[in-house]
């Protein structure tokens, strides 16, 4: 999966902000925290579920369970606004 070319990134602030720049139906822009942040920074290429969930267990102290959980909310979130090629 990645994220689609129809979407952008900006930070501003340490704060990441979502904006689709194609014709998709979502129309707005999305604010992420740190967590969904280094998630979509992950999207930028194409990964796994799996291997985002692997990269942030080396980088945050959390139990694996929850950063799966994380994850997979912010992948439906993405979903949810058609940000994602799968």
């Amino acid at each position: 999966m990645k994220l689609k070319d129809d979407f952008i990134t900006q930070t501003i602030d340490d704060v990441q902000f979502l904006v689709p720049v194609g014709g998709e139906a979502f129309s707005g822009v999305a604010r992420s925290n740190e967590t969904a942040a280094f998630i979509v920074d992950c999207l930028k290429e194409e990964t796994t579920e799996e291997k985002i969930v692997d990269a942030m267990c080396a980088k945050y102290d959390a139990p694996r369970e929850t950063i799966a959980a994380d994850v997979k909310e912010t992948l439906d979130v993405l979903r949810g606004i058609n940000a994602l090629v799968e």
